[in-house]
């Protein structure tokens, strides 16, 4: 008889403050996590009222602080990423532009350390809110088991 696993019951998460508005709002939550993976939605360089900086490089920096803050809810950190997914409003005809891909480097330097994820860009002409121009989303492994938090 061949043996059964378990798979370990989905955890969803909030992230405190905006989070909990796009929950009301929007109905979904900002992580999952199953075991040892989490998966969070995709996460812009928003403040707590949901504007945006004029700056196209700050907007990318807030943007890894938000995956940061969502990653800490499931017990995660960006040294735990395994993949990225971008999404960028292009500011060059035929690229997403260098703006955009010098600053997610930058950040993917220094949130990660030699940690090389898989990463896959994607040029968009509209993200989920007015005046969006990026979203991040991310997957990450952790130590075994699931976490109560």
């Amino acid at each position: 008889m061949p043996a059964t696993t378990h798979t370990p019951e989905p955890q969803f998460f909030v992230t405190p403050g905006y989070g909990e508005k796009l929950l009301d709002m929007l109905r979904y939550s900002q992580a999952v996590r199953v075991g040892d993976r989490v998966e969070i939605s995709g996460q812009g360089g928003w403040d707590e009222d949901f504007a945006f900086p004029d700056s196209l490089e700050e907007e990318i920096v807030r943007a890894f602080d938000n995956v940061e803050r969502t990653l800490a809810q499931a017990g995660a950190s960006w040294r735990e990423v395994i993949a990225v997914n971008s999404y960028h409003v292009p500011t060059a005809p035929d690229t997403i532009g260098e703006d955009h891909n010098r600053t997610m480097v930058e950040q993917f330097r220094r949130r990660m350390g030699e940690r090389a994820p898989i990463w896959t860009q994607i040029g968009v002409t509209a993200l989920g809110a007015p005046g969006m121009r990026v979203e991040i989303r991310v997957t990450a492994l952790t130590g075994p088991g699931d976490r109560d938090h």
